[in-house]
């Protein structure tokens, strides 16, 4: 059921549609360089084939998982032959381009930058990371969506009724309500929508009229769309992170969910809670911390199943408790500060003097033992004296904050 024209095509509106580049490129035939970053199923070598066939060019399709740079250079080669005999050009559509290394990618740029051949190159894969800049500059970037549920119904609806290419010879027929349990099923995967119908098909025979529990047996296990160094890893951590950091604790526990059934690794989401406790809680509720770090020991101890309830907790009670980054950002001034002043000398009533001669030249003298003092607060200083007065944390009026907040301006006041 693969579209053989853009009329076909359903979905990627804002890249086909009116206006968009893929559109512009397939009216006028005039076809550059260009990279598809989109997940699975999105259309990306599709499109490839419809911005071929508008061009008059020979067209080369290249997977980067089955093929190496030998295969890469017999293109070149032909491609090269193909432009002096014929004057037609070559559109190389490479698969799964991010499976290159940057010395095998770079084997693409002289022959794209002498316009020997049209690079079309397709991943799943964030380019930014995974294609090598000097070939983002002449192959710029289109993203796809997933595909709408809308555009899936739309491609069941094609595929039921196409006598040459789907299911129209078979009168096999589905109601809308099975449409659509295919179409959420897919997640925005045409060919897993495809794939589902046709177990389905397989499973009732011709003739018949696709059921709901019918569509649940081909369904089968829905797999999370999910890679532990990747992209997907990256923004479902990002997304567990500011829920807790918004206080959403059903934000929260199902982006934990995604990420356990997924596979990730529970003890390093032990660790992000715990940075989360400092970062986004820090004094507000010093509690916290310790409630995520012996969480985190809990789910050490139990492991899993019965140790991710652990982690869940941990996650209700920082997205619960209130929140505060005084302290995050306290210590990024005191950290830049220090940076800055490395030769700056401990003040003398300050250093350690656990020799006579330390104590003759001053090491320690004039000291005060603040827990003796008045209300235990000395009015010495602590900061270089040239940085007398600075001031890195600014305590917030939140949750125990407020309290440390009172507490610092009254020993501040003392000291003046």
């Amino acid at each position: 059921m693969r579209p053989l024209t853009l009329d076909e095509f359903r979905g990627q509106q804002k890249i086909v549609g009116p206006g968009g580049p893929l559109r512009a490129m397939i009216d006028t035939g005039q076809v550059s360089s260009f990279i598809m970053w989109g997940p699975p199923g999105s259309g990306k070598t599709t499109l490839a084939r419809l911005v071929a066939a508008s061009a008059d060019a020979a067209f080369v399709a290249f997977s980067a998982v089955t093929e190496g740079v030998a295969r890469v250079r017999e293109i070149i080669a032909e491609a090269r032959t193909r432009r002096r005999a014929t004057g037609r050009g070559t559109i190389l559509f490479c698969d799964e381009i991010h499976r290159f290394n940057k010395a095998q990618q770079d084997a693409f740029l002289p022959v794209v930058e002498a316009g020997d051949i049209v690079l079309i190159g397709a991943t799943t894969e964030n380019p930014s990371f995974e294609v090598v800049r000097p070939l983002l500059s002449r192959a710029p970037v289109v993203v796809l969506d997933p595909l709408s549920p809308e555009d899936l119904a739309q491609i069941l609806a094609d595929a039921l009724s196409d006598s040459d290419r789907g299911l129209g010879t078979t009168g096999i027929s589905a109601s809308a309500d099975v449409i659509s349990r295919i179409a959420e099923a897919a997640d925005g995967d045409a060919r897993r929508a495809l794939g589902i119908l046709e177990r389905a098909a397989g499973l009732a025979g011709e003739g018949t009229t696709l059921t709901l529990a019918l569509i649940e047996n081909a369904i089968q296990r829905r797999f999370a769309v999910y890679d532990k160094s990747g992209d997907q890893h990256y923004d479902h951590i990002s997304a567990l992170h500011k829920s807790v950091r918004g206080g959403d604790p059903d934000g929260a526990l199902y982006w934990l969910g995604r990420m356990l059934d997924a596979g990730e690794d529970p003890l390093y989401i032990a660790r992000r809670l715990v940075r989360m406790a400092s970062e986004d809680i820090g004094l507000a509720d010093p509690h916290a911390v310790g409630v995520a770090m012996a969480c985190r020991d809990a789910y050490r101890f139990l492991g899993s199943p019965e140790g991710e309830l652990a982690l869940a907790q941990a996650t209700v009670y920082l997205a619960g408790a209130p929140k505060s980054n005084r302290l995050y950002k306290g210590w990024g001034r005191a950290l830049s500060r220090a940076r800055e002043t490395p030769a700056e000398a401990v003040p003398l009533h300050l250093r350690n003097a656990p020799t006579r001669l330390m104590k003759d030249l001053g090491h320690g003298e004039g000291y005060l033992y603040d827990p003796d003092q008045p209300g235990g607060v000395s009015r010495q200083h602590y900061l270089p004296e040239a940085m007398t007065g600075e001031r890195f944390y600014d305590p917030g009026d939140t949750g125990w904050e407020a309290e440390l907040r009172r507490r610092l301006a009254e020993w501040a006041r003392r000291r003046e």
